[in-house]
């Protein structure tokens, strides 16, 4: 053991060799040229300086611009430790108190049970152990116009996927939730508040938190799906209004930033943002979970958790802390081991991402470590993710030709109407079905009939995280229609938790 504390302290005090720095870069050379993605970033912080930084491929697929350090990336979830640190800030100006009950800030706050509402506290709503479970709701934000209130108040009617404080159900309407605590407090809204206490203090002056800004700083990547296997530039989808969950656009220049602060344990200069205490209850295990003791893993991980707006566990006997992020288009990744003073982040603009094998190879040949090639092996679990996922295949092949609707085509229009989100409307347009969503003008879709009562969908748009799915027609005994299923196969905004009932006829209007 002392050995291993001598090695690390030794480790710690030394830079990171050039020979090494050469052979990274070579490295992910390689991954840009192996996985299909247009683009990434990398940068590398060491002792509080940033030791790497270097753009890899191109910012968007057709055009042969090639990224750097200061680039613009959606940096996705990796947002929640900014509003977890913004909590923080208020605990110490004693403006809040962790264990402060939500309904005493947001008296409309309610969930699946009366008594959970009653007990929610800060700390719950930022270490996914609501009961809800993993992205449940995600819907009701995702590309609407709704406001985090009336965000927050559909969150009543989702079910409860595990009991309160009992598991781990990654949240991001609790994100949302506690960005609105923030509004009611300070009366400023999450984005001004994060741009006053953490982007203006750490001199983070490319990161923006609406795209809206992104032609004024320049030099930005473009969000990609994957199209039949092909990398397809997508808009930019505002987060801005929801930003407490994923809002921040920053470069990986920019987050070196955010990480040298954090591992210098909230000080920047001669300014203590984040007290000890602060510091140490953001990095405290809040949500525990298994880790295999019997075999062996890649990371000699003896503990693995959840914070706050943090992801803690052990690497090679390091306290690692660390984040993911997903955005339409783009995955981005922040590891650090604090006690290195070592920190890695990578931001990538498509979806076959390699956020995660980069920063393992990373990690490891900096420690020393004969690592194992994380890009090959990543790579290969990714292109068998589809023959794992049958959902989408076991739809086609049931398919059953030749069949028609039960009613005639303009029998299916109406506006049908769901707890958790608002209005449906199906209407029917130069003799096809149009499908159109209250709150959320870019899932219109044309319905092409599949069969019998089901139909396809045909979006207007490409969306990252979706592309084939379903409409069930629910007909009574008497043939009229009473609701509709959705079936949209996908990991990430599950259509199946709408659940509409129809309410009116389009033709009595």
């Amino acid at each position: 053991m002392l050995l291993a504390v001598l090695f690390s302290t030794l480790l710690s005090a030394q830079p990171i060799s050039k020979s090494d720095l050469k052979a990274l870069d070579k490295y992910y050379e390689q991954v840009a040229g192996d996985w299909n993605i247009p683009g990434f970033t990398v940068a590398i912080v060491k002792d509080g300086e940033i030791v790497f930084s270097k753009g890899y491929g191109v910012k968007e697929v057709g055009q042969d611009k090639q990224p750097d350090g200061n680039t613009l990336y959606a940096i996705a979830s990796n947002s929640k430790a900014f509003t977890s640190a913004l909590v923080a800030m208020l605990v110490q100006e004693g403006k809040l108190g962790w264990n402060d009950k939500v309904t005493d800030y947001l008296p409309y706050f309610k969930l699946y049970d009366a008594w959970v509402s009653k007990e929610m506290t800060i700390r719950d709503l930022l270490c996914h152990r609501s009961g809800l479970g993993t992205f449940s709701g995600d819907f009701i934000w995702y590309k609407s116009d709704l406001s985090s209130e009336e965000i927050i108040r559909r969150a009543a009617y989702l079910p409860k996927a595990f009991d309160f404080r009992a598991g781990y159900g990654y949240s991001n309407l609790m994100f949302i939730t506690a960005g609105e605590i923030i509004r009611t407090i300070t009366g400023k809204p999450w984005s001004d508040f994060v741009q006053e206490r953490i982007l203006d203090p750490l001199d983070m002056g490319r990161t923006v938190t609406t795209p809206f800004d992104l032609d004024k700083k320049g030099n930005y990547a473009t969000p990609h799906a994957l199209v039949d296997g092909r990398n397809v530039p997508i808009d930019w989808v505002d987060w801005q209004e929801i930003g407490a969950l994923g809002g921040i656009i920053s470069s990986v220049n920019d987050v070196s930033k955010w990480m040298i602060f954090n591992m210098n344990n909230g000080i920047i200069g001669n300014d203590t943002l984040l007290t000890a205490s602060s510091r140490n209850m953001l990095w405290t295990p809040h949500n525990n979970f298994t880790v295999n003791h019997v075999n062996a893993n890649d990371f000699e991980t003896n503990f693995s958790g959840y914070a706050l707006g943090w992801s803690i566990s052990d690497y090679h006997g390091h306290l690692r802390i660390n984040h993911g992020g997903g955005y339409d288009g783009m995955i981005t990744s922040v590891n650090m081991l604090p006690d290195l003073k070592l920190g890695v982040v990578v931001l990538s603009n498509g979806l076959e991402s390699p956020t995660n094998a980069i920063t393992y190879y990373t990690l490891d040949k900096i420690l020393g470590i004969d690592g194992k090639d994380y890009s090959a092996e990543y790579l290969e679990r990714i292109r068998k993710r589809p023959a794992l996922d049958p959902r989408i295949s076991r739809a086609i092949e049931a398919r059953v030709e030749g069949t028609e609707p039960s009613l005639a085509l303009e029998k299916y229009q109406g506006v049908y109407y769901s707890d958790i989100y608002g209005e449906i409307t199906v209407k029917l347009e130069n003799d096809k079905l149009r499908l159109y969503f209250e709150h959320s003008a870019d899932l219109s879709a044309t319905l092409k009939h599949w069969h019998y009562d089901v139909w396809e969908i045909d979006w207007d748009k490409i969306h990252a995280w979706f592309d084939f799915g379903t409409l069930r027609f629910i007909l009574d005994n008497n043939l009229g229609i009473s609701g509709m299923d959705f079936s949209v196969p996908n990991n990430d905004i599950f259509f199946e938790e709408l659940k509409p009932g129809r309410i009116k006829d389009i033709d009595k209007n």
